[in-house]
């Protein structure tokens, strides 16, 4: 018979370093969002020098998921729109990144659980089995002896 090879204390263990990792992801992918804003920004507009009335930085560059899109906030240059462009059709990659992370951490802590409450239910059966043959083993032995 087979058996599993699951040691508890590892997974979690595990699943504590992945959770790090996640945060370092989750990190690393709003340092692009800042980096990609700010190159937005200092590639300017295609309006030469001053015809071009600059807006404040604030207003430039992709921006974080639920704010207002680079392409929607008025003049830009045509970096800055291909920039915001990528980002707007990656977003739903990166989002599926987080999601699953999360899904692979949540999953494997369930499944872990699972298995420790399996090994569990197996040792009260065996426990109670164990117990039952004893029983009736002496109640044989206590018959038999009449």
């Amino acid at each position: 018979m087979t058996s599993w090879d699951i040691k508890p204390q590892g997974v979690q263990s595990q699943l504590k370093l992945t959770g790090e990792r996640a945060g370092d992801v989750e990190h690393a992918l709003n340092k692009l969002m800042s980096d990609m804003a700010e190159a937005a920004y200092a590639a300017g507009t295609a309006i030469p020098g001053s015809a071009a009335k600059v807006p404040s930085a604030a207003m430039q560059g992709p921006v974080a998921t639920g704010q207002v899109p680079l392409s929607h906030r008025g003049s830009t240059g045509p970096v800055g729109a291909a920039l915001s462009q990528y980002l707007e059709k990656r977003q739903t990659d990166l989002k599926s990144v987080a999601e699953r992370i999360q899904a692979a951490i949540l999953g494997a802590g369930k499944a872990t659980n699972e298995y420790i409450q399996g090994d569990l239910e197996a040792a009260k059966q065996a426990q109670d089995a164990a117990k039952s043959v004893r029983l009736d083993q002496l109640k044989d032995a206590a018959g038999g002896a009449k």
